[in-house]
């Protein structure tokens, strides 16, 4: 798995990558999941030890500075499961983000622990919460453009969105991202993988994108694939007609349902919305961090360079 395990104690003694004032602990994000994720994304503790982070890195290869635009922006994301940054890279630099360090699982690797596709009330929480953050962001006038299954973190009270502007990052509008590194193709809505400007209803396709992944392990499954309960809601949240797609709030009331009514996704977010191995080692990945030391000197780290484990 890309998160801490018990190997970091046995690491400890040796000196650690290090980027900007941070020094990494361990990566994220799970490789042998293959699914793309917009950002290279670690653990990382300040060389005080005061301060555990998620660190983001731009891929190498992207213009440092869209992907710093896009960060120092999302300062300003509103909406209980934003995961705005908190501290981007000064002047002169090499690009980085961070926010606050709390123990997730990227979705991929949760698929991964749970052993398949999550379970439907899982499904239906994270639907609810993510649908009703991109509501809130939609009314501040903003588009996340980066919505896709490594994007969402899955935290023990909700889910996180993270990588927001992944999609403007990648490329500017009026140049086609099909095939860029990172985005995730069958999350990226048809209008946007041309080059469209992204819009809110793109955010509806790759919400819906996500769900399917979530419910079936593909982000594009065939119809029946999908679970019965879930599959009209989906379906056409993944139309390519972007004028078909439904409303969030339509979105929300079919995932919450009547128990919904009142509490939308936090009716479903209570004990048990995750499943027991998907708990467990977010317990274990908290472990690891809380454990794992750093030396206080430490070399740095090019960003422009590929990072893995921390050794």
């Amino acid at each position: 798995m890309g998160v801490a395990t018990g190997k970091e104690s046995a690491r400890a003694a040796k000196p650690r990558r290090q980027v900007g004032p941070y020094t990494l602990i361990t990566a994220l994000d799970d490789a042998h999941t293959r699914i793309p994720v917009p950002e290279r994304r670690y653990i990382a503790r300040s060389s005080d030890g005061q301060r555990t982070v998620l660190l983001s890195l731009p891929h190498s290869g992207r213009d440092p500075q869209r992907f710093l635009a896009e960060a120092e922006a999302s300062r300003y994301l509103l909406g209980s499961c934003s995961a705005p940054a908190t501290a981007v890279a000064g002047p002169g630099e090499p690009a980085w983000y961070a926010s606050p360090y709390l123990p997730v699982l990227p979705l991929p690797t949760a698929l991964a622990v749970h052993g398949g596709p999550l379970p439907e009330r899982t499904v239906r929480a994270l639907g609810a919460a993510l649908a009703e953050t991109l509501a809130v962001l939609h009314g501040q006038g903003l588009t996340f453009a980066g919505v896709s299954p490594a994007a969402v973190l899955l935290a023990a009270d909700r889910p996180r969105l993270s990588c927001y502007g992944a999609v403007r990052a990648a490329a500017p509008d009026g140049t086609a991202r099909s095939g860029l590194t990172g985005l995730e193709a069958g999350s990226l809505p048809p209008e946007q993988a041309s080059g469209g400007r992204p819009r809110p209803l793109g955010d509806v396709y790759a919400l819906g994108a996500t769900l399917a992944y979530a419910a079936t392990r593909y982000t594009t499954p065939e119809r029946d694939e999908l679970p019965t309960a879930l599959r009209e809601i989906i379906a056409r949240c993944l139309s390519r007609d972007p004028g078909a797609r439904p409303q969030l709030a339509e979105v929300i009331a079919s995932l919450c349902g009547d128990a919904g009514r009142e509490g939308g996704s936090g009716s479903l977010l209570g004990p048990g919305w995750l499943p027991g191995r998907v708990i467990a080692a977010l317990a274990h990945q908290s472990a690891a961090v809380l454990t794992a030391e750093i030396s206080v000197e430490a070399p740095s780290v090019s960003p422009s360079s590929p990072v893995s484990h921390p050794d």
